[in-house]
């Protein structure tokens, strides 16, 4: 119970520092994410067609586009976590962990708002429909969430390390982009192809979204099990890599 509240006087303070008093305040860690998923939809609904191979254009961008925003979202606001909150190391009970896990609850919960929201309006206009198996949608975003978490910790161990992956990762996020499999389906590749793509962890989560959107009316190829153990593998390797941070750091 103890750590349960810290870490939600924790995302208290966040939403309060990040996003103020001011206006629409903590509302504003849904609309982030709705602003960025539509402009995408708006821009693709232009230069696109109507369908990719079969599979209409909201969805699709929809699925990939919230799942790869969760994914940078997660690694970007772990990359700077130690950082903007070093004063709060000063509190014995307050430890590395607390604070990350706040950060990422916090990405999660305004991330999965911003998809409610944006699957509810494309059904209103007749893009999509209800998903065709709940549970591996559930499943698929929850293991979306598992590798962004992951990966979060990984980098930011890095960066209490190495000065240049502040540098680098930005970078790498970009390059996350074709390695997600965000804006296509894995099944689109050629068949030898497959499995050497699925070797990186990011697309299986998306492909169990897809999967639980569109049913069987698409094929998709995740494997949960792997993507869960690489993704344990990366937190705990960060895990290790933060362990010692904490002395690591001047606290003014």
């Amino acid at each position: 119970m103890k750590h349960l509240r810290i870490i939600g006087a924790l995302l208290m303070r966040e939403l309060t520092t990040r996003f103020g008093r001011e206006g629409i305040g903590f509302l504003w860690v849904i609309g982030e994410p709705l602003l960025f998923c539509f402009g995408v939809l708006i821009m693709w609904s232009i230069i696109k067609p109507s369908y990719e191979h079969g599979i209409r254009l909201g969805p699709l961008t929809m699925t990939g586009y919230m799942s790869l925003l969760l994914y940078r979202h997660m690694i970007s606001f772990s990359l700077g976590a130690i950082q903007a909150n070093v004063g709060l190391l000063h509190h014995r009970t307050i430890g590395i962990m607390h604070i990350f896990i706040a950060r990422n609850l916090m990405e999660f919960a305004g991330a999965t708002a911003a998809f409610v929201v944006v699957y509810l309006t494309l059904m209103a206009i007749g893009e999509v429909s209800l998903p065709e198996d709940w549970l591996l949608l559930y499943s698929g975003w929850l293991t979306v969430a598992w590798t962004g978490f992951g990966l979060g910790l990984l980098f930011a161990g890095l960066a209490t390390r190495f000065e240049i992956m502040e540098r680098l990762v930005p970078v790498l996020t970009y390059a996350m982009i074709p390695l997600s499999g965000a804006f296509f389906m894995v099944g689109w590749l050629p068949e030898k192809y497959r499995e050497a793509f699925l070797l990186v962890p990011m697309p299986h989560g998306i492909e169990m979204v897809r999967g639980g959107v569109f049913g069987e009316f698409v094929h998709t190829y995740y494997h949960p099990g792997y993507a869960w153990a690489v993704s344990a593998a990366l937190a705990i390797t960060g895990m290790l890599l933060l362990a010692d941070a904490k002395n690591r750091i001047v606290i003014e």
